[in-house]
């Protein structure tokens, strides 16, 4: 198996997920008591979400360069970055790599063709659905995005940044999210891009009927395919340790 670095901790309740969702796939494609071989660099928010809200993404971009560029070295033989709103600098982060880096845009893209979808809205922070970074690549591969109106996406937003990432899922919230996303197949949406990472600790398939393609599980779809690469579950008689 590859070894896969994960630059996290942005929020870490995200991470969690990811870390979880890592070593559960990898156990069930190999069996046994396999896990996930990783390296994480979690970072502490706070500091970094200031720098977010100030626009300082240069600032960022070289903070996250860093933590890439010392997983390398750690052994990560691929990088992933658990959040969808630092992928604003991912360029750079990958430009600082010579190992692959894992964009997360790039599982969306893929299962919304496997789904046959072209016509997508996109949930997420104020950068990720304001910023062109995502929805351009997602443009790029033939998908039209629909973003909620301005007041809708202070709302989602808010909740994010004051409610997920502090671990904290309130019903109205979800009845808040569930409107948006209803709003947005009015609009012709065929699914709806949970493009944040925090997100599915809200809102999960079972409380809509519109497709939902949530980012963090799709992302890390992707890299336990990575991880796992040509492996194959062993004889479970001599995997037993």
């Amino acid at each position: 198996m590859r070894t896969l670095g994960l630059i996290g901790g942005l929020s870490w309740e995200s991470s969690a997920l990811y870390y979880r969702s890592l070593n559960e796939g990898v156990r069930a494609r190999l069996g046994g008591v396999h896990s996930a071989p990783l390296i994480v660099w979690s970072f502490d928010f706070a500091p970094l979400s200031v720098a977010q809200h100030e626009g300082r993404w240069d600032d960022i971009a070289a903070v996250l360069s860093d933590a890439a560029r010392r997983l390398e070295r750690a052994g990560a033989d691929g990088v992933i970055l658990c959040t969808n709103t630092m992928h604003l600098v991912a360029d750079e982060i990958q430009g600082a790599l010579s190992v692959p880096f894992l964009h997360i845009a790039d599982a969306v893209i893929d299962h919304a063709r496997s789904l046959g979808i072209r016509r997508l809205g996109l949930l997420g922070t104020r950068f990720t659905m304001e910023a062109p970074f995502l929805k351009d690549r997602f443009a790029q591969e033939g998908l039209e995005i629909l973003t909620p109106g301005q007041t809708a996406r202070a709302e989602i937003h808010g909740v994010i940044y004051d409610e997920l990432c502090v671990g904290e899922v309130r019903d109205q919230s979800r009845a808040t999210y569930l409107q948006v996303i209803e709003d947005l197949r009015r609009q012709g949406a065929e699914g709806v891009i949970l493009g944040c990472t925090e997100i599915g600790m809200l809102i999960r398939q079972g409380d809509t009927p519109v497709p939902l393609l949530d980012t963090t599980t799709l992302h890390a779809l992707k890299a336990i395919d990575f991880i796992c690469g040509s492996a194959s579950a062993p004889d479970r008689a001599n995997d037993q340790g």
